[in-house]
């Protein structure tokens, strides 16, 4: 039986990759018995995975506990961990809040939203303080995912975790879902969860815009080389039907000479100078002329 629950190296390696054991700078007194150790040269603490995993185990087996699965409340105020409580409460069949908490959830009764769970499992105690006061009032046992700095008053079980991290509480919430339905018989332990732990990654929606306009720039960018083609194979053929039959003669600078205008101009010209040319030829015939007679 110890054999196997122990950690796999499938699921090791998941938590390497998704830097589960990357801490912070700051270390808890509280929290110094799950640091490995620390590095050097930035000062991060390294968490034990063999305590995560061993905590895990015991999430579990106390989710399990509890008959009623609606009884168990995940809560996410962070971001990062909405849609990871959204998909562990879809596959668990547990409650979750996610966002911000409302001040009385578990303590007013005159709210709309009051609850009275069993069993309270929060993303960062940091974030989550109100919901965590408020089961301690009320005597909730709190289940946490506790980064190396994080508080552990009024908790009752710390997981040990990098909680700043998406992929990291992703993985997190999978492995706790996984190992609730394996424990209630629903799915093998000899077989991989045909759920994947993608699922439970927050997606930002910069991320998922930018891969739709990646995906619809090509497209965009073959229509215009295909109009800007078409015009320029249009303008092509309009200038070989009209535009190069009259340039060849303002090109040589033959005249026009079908233009109006420059025939009026040509006329009026001449008429002037023989006009005058005759006047002043005239009076010379005419004298010698008479003169002889």
């Amino acid at each position: 039986m110890a054999l196997s629950l122990a950690i796999k190296e499938d699921d090791l390696k998941l938590m390497l990759a998704a830097e589960t054991h990357i801490g912070s700078t700051n270390c808890n007194a509280y929290m110094e018995k799950y640091v490995w150790r620390r590095k050097i040269d930035n000062g991060v603490h390294i968490i034990n995975i063999g305590k995560t995993w061993e905590k895990i185990m015991l999430a579990a087996r106390i989710i399990v506990a509890i008959e009623n699965p609606e009884d168990v409340v995940a809560i996410s105020g962070p971001q990062m961990g909405q849609r990871a409580v959204y998909k562990f409460a879809q596959n668990t069949g547990s409650s979750y809040i996610g966002g911000r908490y409302t001040p009385g959830c578990f303590t007013n009764q005159i709210q709309k939203k009051f609850l009275e769970p069993r069993l309270l499992i929060v993303t960062d105690p940091h974030v989550d303080h109100q919901p965590i006061m408020e089961a301690a009032y009320s005597s909730i046992p709190v289940i946490a995912l506790c980064n190396v700095d994080s508080p552990t008053r009024y908790i009752d079980v710390a997981i040990p975790c990098n909680n700043k991290n998406k992929h990291s509480l992703a993985l997190m919430y999978w492995m706790l879902a996984r190992e609730v339905n394996r424990l209630r018989g629903t799915i093998s332990r000899q077989e991989p969860w045909s759920v994947v732990v993608d699922l439970f990654m927050y997606r930002e929606p910069e991320e998922e815009e930018k891969k739709s306009e990646s995906d619809e720039a090509p497209t965009e960018v073959k229509e215009d080389k295909k109009e800007d083609f078409g015009s320029q194979f249009n303008e092509v053929k309009d200038a070989e039907g009209t535009g190069f039959a009259a340039e060849p003669t303002k090109a040589t600078g033959v005249a026009d000479f079908t233009s109006t205008t420059i025939d009026a101009n040509w006329a009026s010209a001449p008429v002037q100078e023989t006009g005058s040319w005759g006047d002043s030829a005239a009076p010379a015939t005419g004298g010698a002329t008479g003169g002889g007679v």
